[in-house]
Formats: structure tokens, sequence, C-alpha cells
């Protein structure tokens, strides 16, 4: 069902009213942004000072409308080289500063423009910090935005129908449609991509480590990437929950049966962990940002992170064929596991952070000496 979008075909203009609706009844009103019309979403919040662009095409948040929490939105404009897909995957924008005038020379157009261009529908001139303290404090839920249906009755009544991201499979909405290759046929190694909706950058990480990627389909079966003879296989970051995606999580499975070499990022740590019979949980309102202190508990060494992600491994659940190899030093989260019997290991996080820091770009560098 989701995602849930009703656009006219209008151009924002300066000043229009817009709503915010959240499913507990709260409602926060501001100006239109982006197409004028009607999107539903679960709220989250983004706490990065930098990097909206690559955030709104993350095909992690598909099916999300994203609080950004930094003062100004707009004020660089928008680039064709500033993506991590094929276009926006958020279902909605809320922010509180949006401007239409921006300064730098890499830009290509407005960010107001790149969201039409996008249909993307948004809303400016709320106060952030207030919804931030509302979704701490309540929980993740879902929410409207509309800017030409402005009856709260009616609002609420769209808004009862729209399901809940417990539950929701997802990655198959944002997953290639068949199989490409990315990188160079000449490389070193040759890694086989399970797209559960992989970031651009993930990639790049990948090819500049002397890496030929074929990148597959989601509920592509283990047998056909074997085929391909691959190194290693990288499973990706993507959205929805992770307990409703069993081929996924059996094809995961087969990897490690066979003791390939195998690396997964955020989603694909929770694919990994179901694998090996653990459980994964919905968080409160999760951890979306570039600011998330993470310790390396094989290591000592504490690393900043960028992270986006409302399910994580329950920690209940973990067994003997896993170690935990990393933990957030905010609420103590599994952020790391490594299997004791297979060569392979997965972080929730996000190590090509883009946007973010680059403190966790060596892991990387080890999943390339497991195919050494």
């Amino acid at each position: 069902m989701l995602p849930l979008h009703k656009h006219k075909n209008v151009e924002n203009t300066t000043g229009q009213v817009a709503i915010l609706i959240s499913e507990d009844g709260s409602v926060f009103k501001g100006k239109a942004i982006g197409k004028i019309g009607t999107t539903f979403g679960e709220i989250c919040f983004n706490t990065g000072m930098t990097g909206y662009q690559e955030v709104f095409t993350d095909p992690s948040y598909y099916g999300q409308v994203v609080v950004m929490t930094s003062d100004h939105i707009g004020n660089y404009g928008a680039s064709n080289e500033d993506v991590e897909s094929d276009g926006i995957k958020i279902n909605g924008l809320i922010c509180k500063k949006f401007s239409d005038k921006f300064s730098r020379k890499q830009a290509t157009s407005s960010l107001n423009d790149y969201l039409i261009d996008n249909n993307l529908i948004g809303i400016c001139d709320v106060d952030t910090r207030q919804i931030v303290r509302h979704i701490r404090s309540k929980g993740a839920m879902n929410c409207a935005i509309s800017s030409d249906v402005l009856d709260i009755d009616a609002l609420k009544a769209q808004l009862a129908e729209v399901p809940s991201m417990q539950g929701l499979e997802l990655s198959s909405k944002v997953t290639t449609d068949k199989s490409f290759f990315y990188g160079d046929e000449s490389a070193k190694y040759k890694v086989a991509v399970l797209d559960l909706g992989v970031k651009t950058n993930i990639l790049r990480c990948l090819t500049e480590r002397d890496c030929y990627l074929k990148v597959f389909p989601s509920n592509t079966p283990y047998s056909e990437m074997k085929a391909w003879n691959p190194d290693g296989y990288m499973i990706s970051n993507g959205p929805g929950d992770p307990s409703v995606m069993d081929a996924e999580t059996n094809t995961i499975k087969e990897i490690v049966t066979n003791k390939e070499n195998l690396f997964g990022i955020c989603l694909g740590s929770q694919i990994l962990a179901q694998a090996v019979g653990m459980k994964t949980f919905k968080m409160h309102h999760g951890h979306r940002g570039l600011n998330h202190p993470v310790q390396n508990l094989v290591t000592g060494k504490s690393e900043i992170t960028t992270q986006n992600h409302g399910f994580a491994i329950d920690p209940d659940s973990v067994n003997d064929l896993v170690e935990i190899t990393h933990k957030n030093l905010n609420d103590g989260t599994v952020e790391g596991i490594k299997l004791k019997g297979a060569p392979a290991f997965a972080v929730q996080y996000h190590p090509e952070a883009n946007p973010g820091p680059h403190d966790s770009r060596y892991l990387f560098d080890e999943f390339i000496n497991l195919l050494s």
C-alpha cells in the first residue's frame, strides 16, 4: 500500500498552507514545499547537518516521511551528482527553514525544483524541535502531509488506512528489476551484491578496492549468484521489516552454510542475524543521522557513524554462532556481528557514509582481506 501519494500537477506557490498530522492526532501547520498534494508514511528524523539530497535518495527511507533537524534545508541547492539511487525515495519532507535560493557552483537546480521534478510533497516553517521531541517521546508512527486537503477529519480518516511499517516487506519496491554490472571487468575481485535497496556509494567503495560487481535483484536465489562464481557477497541496506523477508533470509543461510565470504550492511546485518537463528525487533524511534557513536569491541576503539534504521538485532536472541563486534554507545544496541564458523560479518550502520564521517571505511578493507 505504501507509498501513498496524491499530488496535483501544480507547482508550489510561496506561502501556500500545508498541514502535518500524526497518527496520534497531533497537528502542525506550516507552508507547502515541493509538489502540492497529500502524502503518507512513517515519520522519522535525521540529525545530519548536511547531505540532505543523499538522505532523500537513500532507498532505506522508502515509505518514510523525514524530519530534517538541521535549521536550513535547500541553501546549497541540488546536484545530479549528490544522489544514492535513481531518484527520491522518501515519502515526504518536514523541515524548519526552507530556502529556494541557493549558493553552490556545482548545483544544477534549486531544491524546490528538484522536489517538484521528483513529485515530493513537503512542509516547512514548522517547529521541528517540537516534532522530534514528540517522536522521541511517543515513538515511530504514521503521519500525513497535505497542501491540498486541509480538512483534519478527512486526513485522519485517510491516515487510519495506512499500514504500519512493522510487517511490511519493502525491498522489492526499490531493488533493481534485473541484474547489472558495475565497475571494471578486469578488477581483481568479483563481488555479488544482493540489492535490498543498495546505496550507490556502497558500490563505489567496493570498486575503489579493485572489485567488479554484479548487482542482483533481492529475490535472486543463491544458485543464480553462485553461477557467476564471485569471490564474495555483499548484502546491502534497504527498507522495511526484516522479519517478513523469509526468501532473502534463506538465501543468506545458504551462503553462510557454504562458508562463502560475506559482508552485510544495515538490513543486510539483520538478515544475516536471522539466517543464523537470531531475531530482530522494531525500535522505538530508530537511529538516523551522521553522528552516532559506536564502539568496536574487538579493538576497543570508537567511531562516529552514519546510521539509518528503525529495526535492529534482538540482543536477547544472540546465540553461540555469533560474536558481537560493535555496540552503540548511546543505547547499547547491537551494531555489528561476526560469525564464528564462517567468513561472514555485518554492521548495522553505514560504513560507506554518504553523507557522513569516514571512520568506518576500514570495514570494506576487512572484507577485501577475506577475499584475498
